[in-house]
């Protein structure tokens, strides 16, 4: 199976029936309690831009030194550095997904209302510590550790930098939000790693198996995998939620008042 066969079968038939309902939501004008509707579609884009601007020096790593690698008889043979135009399609896409699939969950379930709300720097605090702790870990693990742990701490390494500013500005925010986060993670994580036990059997990528763990579910899908699965939609649902609810909304307008005061 070709990449863009994987992609059009498993990313793009389900982004379409998500712009379908997410076209049938907008013509019965049913809004997302809680969010900045109108930011729905720009924020989006901002996440898709960030998702290729942070994620292509990683990718071009995996690439550069094997620990990620694609068969060149399955991709269009259109290279960007190490990494063949059909990765950087799928950045693009898994945001769009996880992202249209946000919003489709932010209308239906039954959140908490915003009035509701209380700080707690105490989870902050305690979050972004224990966030910040593990990046150190799998910081030195990356650099001084065994070549088995190459493909999860380069994974952790990359991505835990970008959750601790939202968990240091919102975590409490996010606790609020907590059902919409974890129907917003982990369902197109699971559905995201399952795909790729057909990519992996289909060889249109594979993994090294002396740069990971080598723990395997399904005896094909690495724990690496599935981790990115998770931390990239996590990252998406942190980020959706967080620059759309207005809760955030008044907590950065408070912040600029306090800190900009008698400024123009």
């Amino acid at each position: 199976m070709t990449y863009f066969g994987f992609l059009l079968r498993f990313v793009f038939i389900p982004i379409l029936g998500m712009l379908v309902i997410t076209w049938l939501d907008m013509r019965q004008n049913r809004p997302a309690t809680g969010f900045d509707n109108r930011k729905y579609f720009p924020i989006l884009a901002v996440h898709i831009i960030l998702a290729l601007v942070y994620t292509t020096p990683w990718d071009n790593y995996l690439v550069a030194t094997g620990v990620w690698y694609y068969n060149p008889a399955l991709v269009t043979g259109i290279v960007f550095g190490y990494v063949p135009l059909e990765e950087y399609t799928f950045f693009i896409v898994e945001t769009i997904l996880s992202g249209l699939w946000w919003w489709f969950l932010a209308r239906r379930l039954d959140l908490p209302k915003p009035g509701t709300f209380r700080r707690n720097p105490t989870l902050v605090a305690w979050s972004s510590g224990l966030m910040l702790a593990a990046w150190l870990f799998f910081t030195y693990l990356f650099f001084f550790g065994a070549p088995a742990y190459t493909y999860l701490s380069i994974t952790l390494f990359w991505a835990l930098p970008a959750i601790l500013p939202q968990l240091l500005f919102g975590a409490d925010i996010l606790w609020h939000y907590r059902k919409l986060v974890f129907w917003t993670i982990f369902p197109p994580a699971l559905y995201l790693s399952l795909t790729d036990i057909i990519a992996l059997g289909a060889t249109t990528w594979s993994i090294s198996p002396t740069q990971t763990t080598g723990i395997l579910f399904f005896g094909i899908l690495p724990l690496e995998e599935v981790v990115f699965f998770f931390i990239t939609n996590l990252l998406i649902g942190f980020g959706m939620t967080l620059m759309l609810a207005n809760i955030s909304h008044a907590r950065l307008a408070a912040w600029r008042a306090r800190n900009f005061k008698g400024l123009p």
